[in-house]
Formats: C-alpha cells, sequence, structure tokens
C-alpha cells in the first residue's frame, strides 16, 4: 500500500477530504519520525512498536576494488510486531 492509497483509505473511512486524510497521514508519520529522531520508541499496542538501533562504526570494504573502507556508526529504525497474536491473526486468517 502506498501512501497516496492510505489517503484514499483515511478519507472514505472517515469521511473526510482527501486533503484532510493526507494531512491527517502526514501528522501521523511525521510524528513517528519526530519521536524516533529524539531517541524515543513508539508502540501501538495491538500492532507493533518503532525503535532505533545503534550500529557500531567497523571496517568494510569497497565491491568494486577490496578496498577497505570505515563505515561509520549510524541509527537504524525498525519496526517490530506485537507480541499479541491479534496482527499475525489478521494477516494469516
Amino acid at each position: 500500500m502506498t501512501k497516496a492509497e492510505l489517503v484514499d483509505e483515511v478519507a472514505k473511512n472517515t469521511g473526510l477530504t482527501k486533503l484532510e486524510a493526507d494531512a491527517v497521514v502526514d501528522l501521523v508519520l511525521g510524528s513517528i519520525v519526530e519521536a524516533l529522531n529524539s531517541g524515543e520508541k513508539i508502540e501501538l499496542r495491538g500492532f507493533g512498536s518503532f525503535r532505533l538501533r545503534q550500529k557500531n562504526p567497523r571496517r568494510g570494504r569497497n565491491p568494486k576494488t577490496g578496498e577497505a573502507v570505515n563505515v561509520p556508526a549510524k541509527r537504524i529504525a525498525y519496526f517490530k510486531p506485537g507480541k499479541e497474536k491479534e496482527l499475525e491473526e489478521i494477516i494469516n486468517s
């Protein structure tokens, strides 16, 4: 599902205009990104959580030349499905 399709679904199911639904989707996604950027975790009960993982710096290799390169540390966002079987049951039913 694309963001545009999500906006269409929100508009259809809430009675909002597409412009209003787009603003709602942008607000939700922006809030998630902002919270992750400030180091918070986001937990949506019955769905899952978004968190950050810290990747340590390491030595890598340029696949083209084989030359060793330093890969800097970085933060990676990841999603973990909820422990409740609700999401898994919905997907597999």
